[in-house]
């Protein structure tokens, strides 16, 4: 089922960000945004649907990550970031190559992913592993209702001609993060600082230590999520935060409403200033809304 979106219709923040929008996690309540609906390159935000595909896959059946996979020469040939410094021959588990997309955008890990799980995935075309891979994570934009995005590939590079690159829109990622986070490990893997990772080269064991390339992350209570950048989508950063759930009582019954805002930053020129600010302001806006009893009968729904 496609996570809805509301939209409280209120005056814009001041930033220089093209596009943005702060979600409330637990309702799709969007409390300020600029330009969600358009079209732009979202750069290695692409990665979170990366990612959920592996997740779904893995629980749909049961596959544990520890499972090792294959960096293959079509793999090195995605071109972009390789911070781990992958070969062809290594192998290493999904669940470090996770680690190395999320935390590190590791283009290659990336692409060694959608290989591996793309050829385990119903391919109905007959197409090579990472294309079929593809496919799905459009699926899932489908069944999301982010309807205005096309993934052409597991690393978010748009290098290619102005009419063939990969386009999302703030909403949308607002819709995909939400639905991220719905997963039982996604949370966790894109709030850790840093972590060591292991891969096998001619049978020797390498470790690597990876570090978040989200600059906010532990500030204030933000906990995740992902940053990208390319020429040309700018600089892009998806923030998750998370208080304390408001606990209400009313005679015997309790109600207990969690809060976690979700802010969509992108082509911006300094998105940890502009994703803190926003951060920072959306939690005012939540506040006004709450007090106000959250309510929804004026806005319109995505």
């Amino acid at each position: 089922m496609a996570l809805a979106l509301l939209v409280l219709v209120s005056p814009a923040f001041a930033t220089a960000a093209q596009n943005y929008v702060v979600v409330d996690n637990q309702t799709g309540m969007i409390l300020d945004s600029r330009d969600p609906d358009r079209k732009v390159q979202v750069a290695s935000l692409t990665k979170i649907a990366t990612a959920v595909i592996v997740f779904d896959w893995a629980q749909l059946k049961n596959i544990d990550l520890s499972t090792p996979a294959t960096v293959s020469a079509s793999a090195l040939q995605a071109g972009g970031v390789n911070p781990v410094g992958l070969q062809i021959g290594d192998t290493i588990s999904l669940r470090d190559l996770l680690y190395s997309a999320l935390l590190a955008s590791d283009n290659i890990a990336a692409t060694v992913l959608a290989e591996h799980v793309g050829a385990r995935l119903p391919n109905s075309q007959n197409i090579d592993p990472a294309g079929n891979f593809v496919t799905h994570m459009n699926a899932l934009a489908r069944t999301l209702e982010m309807k205005r995005t096309l993934f052409l590939n597991p690393t978010g590079i748009d290098s290619g001609p102005e009419n063939t690159v990969p386009h999302s829109t703030a909403a949308d990622m607002a819709r995909l993060t939400r639905y991220a986070y719905s997963e039982a490990d996604f949370p966790f893997y894109v709030s850790q600082e840093t972590r060591d990772i292991h891969f096998i080269r001619n049978g020797v064991d390498t470790s690597v230590k990876l570090k978040n390339t989200n600059g906010l992350l532990g500030r204030g209570s933000i906990d995740g999520v992902k940053t990208g950048r390319t020429s040309r989508a700018g600089e892009c950063l998806i923030l998750s935060a998370e208080k304390s759930p408001e606990v209400q009582r009313e005679g015997t019954t309790v109600f207990v409403t969690p809060r976690r805002l979700i802010v969509v930053l992108l082509g911006s020129r300094d998105r940890f200033s502009e994703g803190s600010s926003l951060m920072q302001q959306g939690w005012s806006r939540y506040q006004e809304w709450a007090a106000g009893g959250r309510k929804t009968k004026s806005s319109r729904l995505l």
